[in-house]
């Protein structure tokens, strides 16, 4: 796997992925940045959710569970001195779908978090991370 990462002007970059995919990464004002982008930290908690995410719907997939909808919603903290790792992170899964299984949701989220999500467990080494769901029937 392979990426770049451009400076532009001021704070502001440019992140390219080795599969052609581009996105604009910024600092914050009281920094030097514009705001012009997402924050660097704020992607690696994109990825993790985007990774974990993933994994919750292949496995739910697989276990022929009727998903029409699925958010995860994070929530992290920072260490206060440098470096401002992750120390903690929430993961709240909000899956909807026709009759689905509790049993099989929550295996799914386990299965991501302790075996699959690479991007967890790699947050994981410094920050406490949890998990919790709901299921809306639609």
């Amino acid at each position: 796997m392979k990426a770049r990462v451009k400076w532009v002007e001021g704070f502001t970059m440019l992140g390219e992925s080795g599969s052609g995919h581009a996105l604009v990464m910024d600092g914050p004002p009281e920094l030097g940045g514009r705001n012009l982008g997402v924050r660097p930290m704020e992607l690696l908690l994109l990825g993790m959710g985007g990774c974990t995410q993933f994994d919750v719907l292949l496995i739910l997939r697989k276990a022929r569970q009727q998903v029409t909808a699925c958010v995860v919603e994070l929530e992290a903290e920072r260490a206060t001195d440098d470096p401002k790792v992750f120390t903690r992170i929430h993961a709240h899964f909000i899956v909807s779908g026709h009759d689905l299984k509790e049993q099989q949701v929550e295996r799914a989220i386990r299965l991501s978090a302790q075996k699959y999500c690479s991007a967890s467990i790699m947050l994981g080494a410094t920050a406490e991370i949890s998990h919790d769901f709901e299921i809306r029937e639609v």
